[in-house]
């Protein structure tokens, strides 16, 4: 008896293995990025709730020396 032959889409397996990780890691990125930004939303809706004024992000410049 002969060992059975391989299938032919045995090369497509890692191009589908590479693209599922980059799926996977852009998937992961995304949820990263929208757990901050719903971080940053959730301060500024605290703020807003104390009855603070000026409850957005103030980005200071760097000096210069």
């Amino acid at each position: 008896m002969s060992e059975p032959e391989p299938p032919e889409n045995e090369g497509n397996r890692a191009v589908e293995n590479v693209v599922m990780l980059g799926f996977f890691v852009v998937l992961v990125a995304a949820g990263i990025w929208l757990l901050g930004s719903m971080a940053d939303l959730r301060k500024t809706q605290d703020c807003a709730a104390q009855g603070r004024r000026n409850c957005g992000t103030i980005e200071n410049p760097a000096r210069s020396q």
